[in-house]
């Protein structure tokens, strides 16, 4: 080995590389390209279709998924509409209704009171002439008694008394 350095060794850009150095990296560089182009990209390329088509079949679904709550929403807003005109239906029909059990409620207590006022009467009518045929029969009684005293003699029969009496209780009521 010599440790001369040739001058055309030296007059070399250390900057510039050799002829050779520059074929081995040329020919290193496209087998490493060749490896990289058909073994990993090929990976890249699947994994980034994989990649592509699960977000596409994502985005996919989210716009099943937001149609259906769409349509679900809309159903709903029908269904609530629904019910909401059912339901003042309901209100109408138990207004009417309740009004017509008050009116027949009121005929009804009109009726009772009707009744109960004309049994009242009746009873009251029955219990005045009851009162007035038992006040007659004391009234002819106290009279037969008190004209017995006065005339000085018996007026036990019934005929006469009571023709006595009555026409002594008419004369009373012509009098008033």
């Amino acid at each position: 080995m010599s440790f001369r350095t040739s001058a055309s060794e030296a007059a070399a850009n250390p900057l510039i590389p050799h002829t050779a150095e520059l074929i081995v990296g040329f020919i290193a560089f496209t087998l490493l390209f060749l490896v990289l182009r058909s073994k990993v990209v090929p990976m890249f390329e699947k994994a980034f279709t994989a990649r592509t088509e699960a977000i596409q079949g994502g985005m996919d679904k989210a716009e099943k998924a937001q149609r259906a709550a769409e349509i679900a929403l809309e159903k709903y807003t029908a269904q609530l509409s629904e019910a909401r005109g059912e339901a003042q239906e309901i209100r109408e029909e138990a207004r009417v209704q309740g009004a017509a059990i008050i009116n027949d409620l009121r005929t009804k207590a009109q009726d009772e009171a009707e009744r109960i006022t004309a049994a009242a009467t009746a009873s009251i009518e029955a219990e005045r002439q009851k009162a007035i045929t038992s006040l007659r029969n004391e009234v002819g009684s106290l009279a037969t008694d008190l004209a017995s005293k006065i005339v000085g003699e018996a007026l036990d029969d019934q005929v006469r008394q009571s023709r006595i009496v009555d026409r002594f209780l008419d004369d009373l009521e012509k009098s008033n």
